[in-house]
């Protein structure tokens, strides 16, 4: 049975908690028709502590990535507006490179280097100008994976280009709606229900139903590297859909099968697929799981061959940001997960 199998996976998960690496959280473990479903905690403990709720909406940070503008990308590409051999340049002429590509951007190997000062005080059109011109590709296009927001910045960018509207308000009618998901997967959260991410003083105190990462709040609907919140059940109901129905028929079997692949323009293997990580399960074949974390302590895991997922939230970053001891619990979390699931 799949409550017995996971059993390291849950163990894990609650000396995590009770070590208080997180306030809170909540998770859902699928395995066909199973479901393993906790929530616990608090959703804050600063200024005052707050219990968590079922149904509470967490910022996804860079899971936006794959959940919201992946999707359009791909099928901005399914309707013959894009290429991932698209020259950047072709949508957004102040790129610096003629060489970097749609792939580049997707997959991180766009070499995108650069420093804006003041970058967080710049209003939305000043910050989009200073991305596009002071953020430079570097020497390293195509020689390596250089984990980037800013390249899923300038995918929400051309595929306003294309669109004429900003990349949270076409996910949100390509995918969201589609799905019937705008209660459950929101760029737009009721504070109430809306699980508080860092408590900062230059930002007013306690940030809730706004986005964390800085960057997205100036950026707003013009973003595509964060902005998206979600609750439990509704990134459930969104990762089944799409291993089991590529997003109630949005996406073509070819565009899911980039997804589990490995897209990147370097020589050999290197796990990253279409806007996903790509991970292997512990079975003989080996065969591919994708991956997503995000930043505020959230991840996702999907296996489309076992009809398997994960789905971890937290607000790590909850009250501060300083909280690095969680990525070495995630990371023994993943490895008992793809250990339980196919032992």
């Amino acid at each position: 049975m799949a409550f017995t199998r996971y059993q390291q996976t849950l163990d894990l998960m609650t000396s995590m908690y009770n070590a208080k690496v997180v306030p809170g959280m909540s998770y859902a473990i699928f395995d066909h028709n199973q479901v393993i479903k906790k929530v616990v905690g608090n959703a804050q403990i600063r200024p005052q502590v707050e219990k968590l709720r079922a149904g509470m909406l967490y910022d996804l940070a860079s899971l936006t990535k794959v959940l919201a503008t992946i999707p359009v990308i791909a099928w901005l590409m399914q309707e013959g507006e894009l290429a991932c051999a698209d020259p950047v340049q072709r949508f957004l002429p102040e790129i610096n490179n003629r060489d970097v590509t749609i792939r580049h951007l997707i997959t991180h190997t766009a070499a995108i280097e650069g420093y804006i000062l003041h970058r967080n005080e710049l209003g939305k059109q000043d910050l989009i100008r200073a991305l596009l011109t002071q953020e430079k590709i570097g020497h390293n296009l195509g020689l390596n994976i250089a984990y980037t927001d800013i390249g899923y910045v300038y995918l929400g960018l051309i595929a306003q280009c294309i669109t004429g509207q900003p990349i949270q308000q076409l996910a949100q009618q390509i995918v969201i709606e589609r799905l019937g998901l705008q209660d459950e997967l929101t760029f737009h959260p009721d504070r109430k229900r809306a699980v508080p991410t860092t408590f900062d003083p230059h930002r007013g105190g306690l940030i809730r139903g706004t986005v964390h990462d800085p960057k997205a709040a100036v950026l707003g609907s013009q973003c595509g590297s964060a902005g998206l919140f979600a609750s439990l059940d509704g990134l459930t109901r969104y990762g089944r859909s799409l291993i089991e129905d590529r997003l109630d028929g949005l996406l073509t079997k070819d565009s899911l099968n980039l997804m589990f692949s490995d897209q990147t323009p370097l020589s050999g293997v290197h796990n990253r697929g279409f806007g996903w990580k790509l991970l292997h399960a512990h079975t003989p074949d080996h065969h591919t799981v994708i991956f997503h974390p995000g930043f505020t302590g959230t991840f996702m895991m999907l296996d489309r061959q076992e009809d398997e997922g994960f789905i971890f939230l937290s607000n790590r970053v909850h009250p501060t940001a300083r909280n690095e001891e969680f990525l070495d619990w995630r990371a023994k979390i993943i490895a008992a997960y793809l250990n339980d699931k196919d032992a």
